[in-house]
């Protein structure tokens, strides 16, 4: 299901990629996020997505009262708690894509997929 914003003169419908790849974009600008994550399903290993491909380790739906959950697959920074950075990442990304859309967003869900140590 698209996001919608509904103005005085008509709608405008968000498609959940967009939504994506802004909160993708938001996040891995947070303190101790290295990156995206995908899990290859032929052996079952982690996988730092790059830029461009970061959209997939996004995952956005929208509900029917128009209220955004996002599920991050990411990869974290060792010796960083993950709850700093879980807390980090959940005020900044919800902050960003509110305002970028006008939509609230009702839930965040953060899978930690894997830990990068940092020179």
């Amino acid at each position: 299901m698209k996001g919608r914003i509904i103005t005085d003169i008509g709608q405008v419908s968000v498609d959940t990629d967009v939504i994506a790849k802004y909160a993708g974009m938001a996040a891995v600008e947070c303190f101790g996020v290295v990156g995206m994550a995908m899990i290859s399903v032929k052996d079952g290993l982690v996988k730092l997505l790059k830029r461009e491909s970061m959209t997939k380790g996004v995952g956005v739906t929208v509900n029917e009262d128009n209220q955004i959950t996002i599920d991050f697959h990411i990869i974290t920074v060792y010796g960083i708690s993950i709850a700093t950075i879980a807390d980090n990442l959940m005020n900044n990304v919800k902050y960003k894509v509110e305002e970028f859309t006008g939509m609230k967003v009702e839930k965040i869900n953060i899978f930690v997929e894997g830990v990068r140590v940092i020179d």
